[in-house]
């Protein structure tokens, strides 16, 4: 049914709802009412036999707790929940996840509290507006603790009803179709967050419909240059590749029915953001995508599924390396189908993918299409593949306290999983691309991972961080005793890995941290002639309360790293031993010191928040410049080092929470940033000269530049080059100027 057609049932609606709503509801427009009416048609429909009193209250109570809200367009606010109501309706979900829906704005941004929505709508719904609803209204440390723990709360809240997830979504879903009245700043953090934690999440669940419209909405606001790039390089070809793939699916349909096989095809050309991934991983131009164009065929059985992909190989010659078969081996996230790709009349390649009818609802709407709500069921089933990796992260992130490890280890552990191993006994282990032999290992068992000394991959000894590949039999040499190297750190890929070897690291460390900061204020109690057997431990408790610390332990950590010293910690254990302090024209030789730190910090590029006298220096592995985002970490006797977010050491996790520390970039100074850019391109003349003219536009020192041949393909050519930049502005902007050359493929930054 069309949105703006109605039935007489519907028509009877809306007068109902302009004759009881009219006064209570003055807010409410012609326009909403027919967006309701258009959801309540759509779920009766879809649920004749479901009662939808309770959605019409649903409805009318978020009206009446939106009523003066505005959304950044103008619209009345309940417009949004309204539309991503109807999401879920179009999913043929169930009138909790609708109302859940209607209702999830109102009690983050409402003054509706959790009881009266538990005593109007009931259990199930109460509990999945709370598992949406973000940590907002609580004090917590900063912005970015905040949204972290929000979304740990959603995931807990996913694991007991699998609705929450859904509804989120859907949330999404909508405010990306609206996203263009937005600043450019909150645009890029809510594509970014999209795709890198929304997009990867419906992956999960099975939900490719869903997770194609994230993606490529997502990317349209994430990298609006290279999405603009993506888009007009595909639609260049639109003609010539609409008229292959019409050819190809009729031949493929004609060869199809001459064999007895039922089966409906379907063209298609990949979507900007899949293809974005590829020229981005593999540096290749769009024409060497062989995916770029895609045939599907759905058929009845996976008899035919087999037998089509005979027909299409008897036709076409298959591309070696690319055949694909998921109905034996599904992905994770319970995906099947058969992949295979061949190439067509004059050397075009294209995909074919081949599945049945169920497959293919499977594929579209996965974990929504699989939960029947009216048998009672709210959550997975506890052997559901799908979400074993939720309730694998769920057991992890008790062991992990800090919010930001926390959604480092979400994002490696969304990634699709794409290598199938077996062990030397024939089990199917499922890992990332690119996983190692400790990755393996610790899938296995955690004792497995620490006690591993060395790996055979098909029967050959290999290195640790040997890249593991489909089909591999792997076998783990372990040796009673054995640790975890820090090293592992750099290269493992799964998140259960980092965890485990994390865990074993920073407990050694922590001991050494803690029997450091012992030594280090009994030192300076005996050179000061404080009697620390005369400190209760009560006082000691009430001091480490004093730097945050929950424990005495801790606040012996924080010692032995650095982030306080003894004599602070001394000056409130014992404040009658130190005298009053001096004026300053009498100042003694550390004071004299501490002064000159300070006037160091005032003209530091990098200052510790809230503190003026502590050292930083910015980390040689990912030189940060100015306006990235920071984070700096306590170094035994160097002071902070200031990193980038994206530093890789920061990306593996190599510090420990406690040694993290809020830094901010002081105020602009005239100092530059020397950064090392490496750029992919066509090998042609003329090439460099039109990259060092963007930078002599811009004024912008080069360090050095060398150009050379890529090694895989004479076409293609890698210039490698370090310039200065005033700040994160200034390099986004060259960077912008250089991807628009032609002929350019790729630009990475290297740390």
């Amino acid at each position: 049914m069309e949105p703006d057609q109605t039935s007489p049932a519907s028509t009877l609606a809306v007068e109902s709802a302009q004759t009881q709503t009219g006064s209570a509801l003055p807010g409410v427009t012609p326009e909403i009412l027919k967006a309701y009416q258009t959801l309540e048609d759509t779920v009766r429909q879809r649920r004749p036999n479901d009662d939808l009193a309770s959605l019409r209250r649903a409805f009318e109570f978020a009206c009446e707790c939106h009523a003066d809200q505005r959304r950044d367009n103008g619209e009345p606010y309940v417009t949004h929940p309204i539309a991503a109501a109807q999401i879920l309706a179009d999913m043929q979900m169930d009138l909790v996840t609708v109302e859940t829906a209607l209702l999830h704005d109102t009690l983050e941004d409402t003054k509706a509290t959790l009881e009266e929505i538990k005593r109007l709508f009931g259990e199930d719904v109460a509990r999945c507006v709370n598992g949406v609803t973000k940590l907002s209204k609580l004090k917590l440390l900063n912005k970015e603790v905040r949204e972290a723990e929000s979304v740990r709360k959603m995931l807990l809240a996913m694991i007991e009803d699998i609705r929450v997830i859904l509804v989120k979504l859907a949330d999404r879903l909508h405010n990306l179709r609206t996203l263009d009245v937005l600043p450019r700043e909150r645009q890029e953090r809510i594509a970014a967050e999209t795709v890198e934690l929304y997009a990867p999440i419906a992956h999960r669940l099975g939900m490719g419909k869903l997770r194609a419209e994230l993606e490529d909405l997502g990317f349209r606001y994430y990298d609006p240059e290279a999405y603009a790039e993506v888009v007009e390089a595909i639609e260049s070809k639109r003609r010539i590749n609409d008229q292959f793939l019409h050819e190809i699916r009729d031949t493929i349909e004609r060869k199809l029915s001459h064999e007895g096989i039922p089966a409906r095809v379907q063209a298609r050309v990949k979507r900007p953001w899949s293809v974005y991934l590829k020229l981005r991983k593999q540096k290749i131009g769009i024409e060497h995508v062989y995916d770029l164009l895609g045939i599907r065929i759905i058929t009845d059985s996976v008899k035919n599924c087999y037998a089509a992909l005979g027909v299409i190989h008897n036709e076409w010659p298959p591309i070696p390396g690319r055949i694909k078969d998921f109905i034996a081996i599904p992905r994770p996230n319970l995906y099947q189908s058969l992949h295979t790709s061949v190439l067509g009349a004059g050397g075009v390649a294209f995909e074919v993918q081949i599945r049945t009818e169920e497959m293919h609802r499977l594929a579209e709407e996965g974990i929504a299409a699989h939960w029947k709500y009216k048998e009672g069921k709210k959550g997975p089933a506890e052997d559901d593949q799908r979400i074993a990796w939720l309730r694998q992260l769920v057991e992890w992130q008790r062991e992990m306290r800090d919010s930001t490890d926390f959604m480092a280890n979400l994002k490696v552990d969304l990634y699709p999983e794409e290598v199938y191993c077996f062990t030397p006994k024939g089990r199917v282990v499922v890992l990332p691309r690119e996983a190692t032999p400790i990755d393996f290992a610790y899938s296995i068992h955690t004792d497995v991972g620490h006690q591993c000394t060395g790996a055979k991959v098909n029967g050959r000894m290999v290195p640790l961080k040997h890249a593991l590949r489909n089909g591999d039999i792997v076998e783990i040499l372990t040796s009673t005793g054995s640790r975890p190297s820090r090293d592992w750190l750099t290269f493992v890929k799964t998140a259960r890995a980092r965890n485990k070897i994390r865990g074993v690291i920073n407990a050694d460390e922590r001991e050494k941290a803690i029997e450091l900061g012992q030594k280090l204020i009994e030192r300076e109690a005996r050179r000061l002639g404080v009697a620390l057997s005369r400190v209760t431990r009560a006082q000691m408790e009430s001091v480490a309360g004093d730097y945050g610390c929950s424990k005495i332990e801790d606040l012996y950590a924080a010692l032995g790293w650095g982030k306080y010293s003894a004599r602070q910690v001394l000056t409130k254990l014992a404040p009658e031993v130190f005298p009053e302090e001096p004026p300053p024209a009498a100042a003694q030789p550390a004071e004299k010191e501490d002064a000159q730190q300070g006037r160091a910090a005032k003209d530091a590029v990098v200052l510790v928040k809230g503190v003026d006298d502590l050292l930083t220096y910015r980390a040689k592995c990912c030189n940060p410049i100015r306006g990235e985002p920071i984070v700096g970490y306590i170094t035994r006797g160097k002071g902070v080092a200031v990193h980038s977010k994206r530093c890789p050491n920061v990306v593996n996790l190599l510090y420990e929470a406690e040694r993290r520390i809020e830094v901010e970039w002081a105020r602009a100074a005239g100092e530059s940033f020397h950064v090392r850019l490496v750029v992919h391109t066509d090998n042609r003349t003329g090439m460099l000269n039109q990259l060092t003219q963007i930078l002599f536009d811009e004024n912008i020192n080069i360090r050095s530049v060398e150009a050379h041949a890529d090694e895989r393909s004479l076409d293609t050519a890698v210039v490698e080059m370090t310039i200065d930049v005033r700040d994160k502005k200034q390099m986004e902007k060259v960077v912008g100027a250089m991807r628009r050359v032609s002929g350019v493929r790729d630009i990475e930054r290297v740390y």
